[in-house]
């Protein structure tokens, strides 16, 4: 009976070194996350293989995953001060859609690390920014040049982050902020191009119009001279006669006085 305790000693410390290798053996990767395995003993960052996927994985002890979020995820960038070609300050507002590249994960953990966020896409969203608003005019960044310059900062961006194991997804310019004297000098500017192009267009209406009624006139007159150069005397003599037996016919009570029309015409008296 006092042997009991001296055996069930060794046996709890067993139960707790037991538990102890099991926790630190096992980790549960969760959805939309990847893990990268350390190994201590083993060459450290392991870049030769996938790395390890959603659920439960068993690990040795001595070494350690370091899990990533690799859904798409967003970085907004607010009020980033920029210079235009003109050197006027513009303020910016952009939002970034990224994802670390599944299949590179190691290499992105063993070359960026953890906060690899900080240092490779937001410092180059911030440059090509700069580079790119400062190819462009107030003007042109008010108005009609915000989607050619959203495209031009995705894809100038994109050639550099993609080749540190980044997948960028899109570069998205939320909001263009110009000082508010430049914003209204601007607003009138396009006020007054408004203005000329619908005064112009109202010009060019009057014009067509006029033009229209001129080849109309035009076309009357033609038909006219044609007519009446047609129109001979026996021409018209048979057109009277033909006309004459038409109302010679009806019912309606008349009398016809035959030559004593001009050209010899019949002249017809009727009631009405």
């Amino acid at each position: 009976m006092q042997k009991l305790p001296k055996i069930g000693l060794p046996i709890i410390l067993l139960v707790v070194v037991l538990l102890i290798f099991i926790s630190k053996s096992s980790i549960n990767i969760g959805y939309g996350e990847a893990g990268v395995l350390f190994k201590t003993f083993g060459g450290g960052v392991v870049t030769d293989k996938p790395p390890l996927g959603e659920g439960f994985h068993i690990i040795a002890p001595w070494n350690k995953v370091y899990i990533y979020n690799v859904k798409q995820q967003e970085v907004f960038e607010s009020k980033m001060q920029v210079l235009s070609s003109n050197g006027l300050e513009i303020s910016l507002d952009i939002s970034v859609l990224y994802q670390p590249k599944i299949e590179e994960l190691g290499l992105l953990h063993k070359t960026k690390g953890e906060n690899y966020l900080n240092i490779i896409i937001i410092p180059q969203i911030r440059a090509v920014a700069r580079s790119v608003v400062g190819r462009y005019t107030p003007e042109q960044l008010y108005s009609t040049k915000r989607d050619a310059i959203q495209n031009e900062i995705y894809e100038e961006t994109k050639k550099v982050v993609e080749g540190q194991y980044v997948q960028l997804n899109a570069v998205l310019v939320r909001d263009v902020t110009l000082p508010i004297a430049i914003r209204e000098a601007i607003e009138r500017k396009l006020n007054q191009e408004q203005e000329a192009l619908e005064y112009e267009f109202r010009i060019e209406k009057a014009t067509q119009e006029a033009e229209r009624q001129r080849i109309d006139a035009e076309g009357k007159a033609t038909a006219n001279r044609i007519l009446s150069a047609s129109l001979t005397d026996k021409i018209l003599q048979e057109k009277g006669i033909e006309a004459t037996i038409k109302l010679s016919e009806s019912p309606n009570s008349k009398v016809i006085v035959i030559g004593s029309g001009k050209g010899g015409l019949p002249i017809i008296l009727g009631n009405q």
